[in-house]
């Protein structure tokens, strides 16, 4: 079944180019802290890093191809299952003398911030759905403009990174519930 491909609405590629890059952004934050305060996140924390990541690559999709209402249902899927890892380490740490995993940022903590942004994620999905009615699935890619294509590769080399982290804390195994050390440093000399 081939579907024909329609106009987007004029604002979609800004929209979507703006999300792309507040995740990236979150992303980065996420990763910079991990490095300079050596926080290394738990598995909970990286779950919410790697829905994030595939919030990212349904964004990515509508900047390359168009948007279209798959895209925007894996960025939902992704938004939903992040919302509950974060809710379920929140309520994790709901105990009266319990400080929470990790450091605060404005008085929160990051997976409380992963919920608001997974929330909010899917709140612009339901607006784009409703502004892009009259979008269709397109195989084709498109021309991405040199912002856009700029917001891509970062989003790209960011992924990167935190795979390459992740695989030094974590090596090919399970990651420790509570992580204090990179599990491949040590083996580099590091």
């Amino acid at each position: 079944m081939q579907f024909a491909s329609r106009a987007s609405h004029p604002a979609s590629t800004l929209l979507n180019g703006l999300a792309l890059l507040a995740i990236t952004g979150s992303l980065i934050l996420a990763f910079a802290w991990q490095i300079l305060f050596n926080e290394l996140p738990c598995p909970l924390c990286l779950l919410q890093r790697l829905a994030l990541v595939m919030a990212g690559a349904g964004l990515l999709l509508n900047l390359r191809f168009g948007a279209s209402p798959a895209h925007y249902a894996m960025v939902l899927a992704a938004a939903l299952a992040g919302a509950v890892v974060a809710a379920r380490q929140m309520m994790l740490h709901q105990a009266p003398a319990d400080p929470g995993y990790g450091s605060t940022l404005l008085g929160m903590h990051f997976y409380t911030w992963a919920l608001v942004a997974f929330v909010a994620l899917i709140a612009y999905c339901a607006v784009m759905l409703a502004l892009d009615r009259r979008s269709g699935d397109n195989s084709h890619p498109r021309r991405a403009g040199i912002v856009a294509g700029a917001i891509m590769w970062l989003f790209f080399v960011t992924v990167v990174a935190h795979a390459a982290g992740t695989t030094l804390e974590c090596g090919l195994g399970p990651c420790p519930d509570n992580p204090t050390t990179y599990q491949w440093l040590p083996a580099f000399g590091g």
